[in-house]
């Protein structure tokens, strides 16, 4: 398989500098706001984004501790496979957060409804467009009678590096 090289585009700063306590979903982070700095060689992509009222932030995992491929997610206290969580500790860590944008300024985007730890770097930015992006119907699974407790968790620094470091999606 070729390699595959991804470089950040900029870094998020944000008020949590530690995940003990960070929002375990964006959707949790509703009254949080941070901002998105894009390199400056990137800047110009940014044209036009002030038209869409929320955009999918991906990024990287830092300082996420190495995966197991059973984990215990933070709002169940049985195990469960990896790919049937959002748990941050994963082969490849990318994490997304749909986040709502309230401004730009140049290359610095003001962003609320946040659950990113401060100097995560950040690989990609896409707009949310719900006609595209939501769906109806849609199961569950184990979160099923659990999901309420989504905007009240919050991270106990399970998937932290040992230096107590981590960040979670």
């Amino acid at each position: 398989m070729k390699e595959l090289k991804i470089h950040p585009i900029g870094v998020i700063h944000s008020p949590f500098t530690s995940p003990k306590g960070t929002p375990i979903q964006s959707a949790a982070g509703a009254d949080v706001q941070a901002t998105v700095e894009v390199y400056p060689e990137y800047a110009e992509g940014l044209q036009d984004l002030e038209g869409f009222s929320h955009l999918i932030l991906l990024y990287y995992f830092h300082l996420a501790k190495p995966y197991s491929l059973t984990v215990l997610p933070f709002m169940d206290s049985v195990p469960h496979g990896l790919f049937a969580t959002r748990a941050p500790s994963r082969p490849n860590p990318i994490g997304l957060s749909v986040v709502h944008l309230l401004s730009r300024k140049e290359n610095i985007l003001t962003i609320e409804e946040i659950d990113i730890l401060d100097g995560t770097p950040l690989l990609d930015i896409k707009p949310y467009i719900s006609d595209a992006d939501l769906r109806q119907g849609t199961r569950k699974g184990w979160l099923e009678k659990k999901v309420e407790r989504m905007h009240s968790t919050k991270d106990d620094s399970r998937f932290a590096e040992e230096s107590g470091k981590g960040e979670r999606s």
